[in-house]
């Protein structure tokens, strides 16, 4: 090989080597929505970044939550493109908003993975979530199941409490819940959707509703354990007794303590992390250059949509404690405890 022949390879070589580097010392934003949930501080962040330190050790992970502020979000998103992010994982505030952060990423071939909530209007490269019409649909499926059982005659009343009107994943939650009500034979007597998810707006909403309807109300479709959580306050500080049936959809720790005390009937456990990891794994590929495996597509995204369970009274033993997704310690405590020890939690 002569002298230049030999530069040219090694050039080369540079240049692979260099570009390997790159990768494998890439910096990644996870950017979530609000801290309304705490789930993203508790689960997903802390799920991202131990996949990334599995698949991607060099990496730098840059974590940041706009507190339901679509302008810091914004700030963020502008922020880590600045501070050299190659991929971007996005759970939007303001789904609709959230399309011309997409436009900007991807003009600077920079990747974006929508993360829990899609964005309609602007296509990301990839999409990883729960199923949440699903989840909608399984919810209010799960109460109406629940109400014939207890024998509530048709034509009783239920409220339905949506999530966040700027979050495409609470319209699919309401959609889904509209189909799992649908032919239920029971009538919504009013519905809400509620600002940036805040617990207190979903309990003032509701303490307006039992003034209004009293005890027609049987039931209580809510998008999430935050909002149902709400709900419940606002039945206890009415002082109805007992608090009709109330869902809810994350499994937070006090979802699952209300379902222990029989103050809550439903929850979905969708651990957080197995999302999060799937969305390190995305990232991962993107950053080599692959393209990963869509299992289905949603509004023109390719995606992989996770299926949850829905845990009640008769199976969150089964779901959530011998699943180690909680444990009776952090869960069990104080005037929890008989309660635990009643459904066989140790």
């Amino acid at each position: 090989m002569n002298f230049r022949s030999t530069m040219m390879a090694s050039a080369a070589l540079a240049m692979l080597t260099g570009s390997a580097y790159a990768q494998d010392a890439a910096t990644v934003a996870f950017l979530m929505p609000d801290q309304a949930s705490t789930r993203y501080e508790n689960h997903d962040y802390p799920g991202f970044k131990a996949e990334m330190a599995k698949l991607c050790a060099k990496c730098t992970v840059i974590y940041q939550n706009a507190n339901g502020d679509t302008a810091l979000q914004q700030q963020q998103f502008n922020s880590v493109i600045a501070q050299g992010a190659k991929v971007i994982v996005l759970d939007p505030v303001d789904s609709a908003a959230a399309a011309a952060l997409v436009e900007i990423a991807q003009s600077q071939d920079i990747k974006v993975i929508a993360y829990d909530r899609p964005i309609p209007a602007k296509p990301a490269d990839f999409y990883v979530s729960f199923d949440n019409e699903g989840i909608g649909h399984a919810i209010a499926q799960s109460l109406v199941e629940h109400l014939k059982a207890s024998g509530v005659p048709a034509g009783a009343g239920v409220l339905q409490i949506n999530g966040s009107p700027t979050d495409a994943a609470a319209g699919l939650i309401r959609d889904g819940i509209h189909s799992g009500l649908k032919d239920s034979g029971y009538k919504t007597l009013a519905e809400f959707d509620t600002p940036e998810w805040a617990p207190p707006k979903a309990q003032e909403w509701a303490s307006g509703q039992i003034t209004r309807f009293g005890g027609d109300i049987k039931g209580v479709v809510a998008a999430n354990d935050g909002t149902g959580g709400g709900a419940i306050a606002a039945f206890k500080a009415a002082g109805v007794n007992p608090v009709p049936p109330v869902t809810g959809n994350d499994a937070t720790i006090a979802a699952l303590q209300l379902i222990i005390s029989g103050d809550q009937y439903n929850t979905i456990s969708k651990p957080s992390e197995v999302v999060a990891a799937a969305a390190a794994k995305v990232a991962v590929q993107l950053l080599k250059g692959e393209k990963p495996e869509a299992k289905t597509s949603l509004y023109d995204t390719p995606s992989e949509l996770f299926i949850p369970a829905v845990v009640t009274a008769k199976n969150i033993k089964a779901e959530i404690f011998d699943k180690k997704i909680q444990t009776a310690a952090e869960v069990c405590t104080g005037e929890y405890a008989e309660g635990c020890k009643k459904l066989g939690i140790q």
